[in-house]
């Protein structure tokens, strides 16, 4: 099974959101096992960002990708990390939504197989 560039984009960013939670347990006396886990996700993360980029414009991938992490990065903060979750955070956590929704609805690209 092969999947679009847009679900790519997609486990891209939510790799993102794992790689960029993963620095807040780091520290010098961190398990080797740690650092593994972050190298690993930011990699993967990276590798599906530039496969969804042979496909989707480069500027809507970057954005939907870093999206993505920083939705991400946002909710489980305020879940697990119980970071402030005011009203103000929220509306704006909602524009980035809105805002990869419209790249997402008005891009052509990724439709059709490269050189067709």
């Amino acid at each position: 099974m092969q999947l679009g560039p847009w679900m790519l984009l997609v486990l891209g960013g939510l790799l993102e959101t794992v790689w960029a939670l993963g620095f807040k347990y780091v520290g010098k006396d961190a398990p080797l096992w740690q650092y593994a886990g972050i190298v690993l996700a930011l990699l993967g993360s990276m590798l599906l960002l530039i496969e969804a980029m042979k496909h989707l414009p480069a500027g809507t991938a970057y954005a939907v990708w870093t999206g993505i992490g920083t939705i991400g990065v946002a909710i489980i903060g305020m879940i697990w990390f119980r970071e402030p979750a005011t009203l103000m955070r929220i509306l704006f956590l909602g524009f980035i939504v809105f805002g990869i929704a419209g790249l997402r609805l008005t891009s052509t690209a990724g439709t059709a197989t490269p050189g067709t």
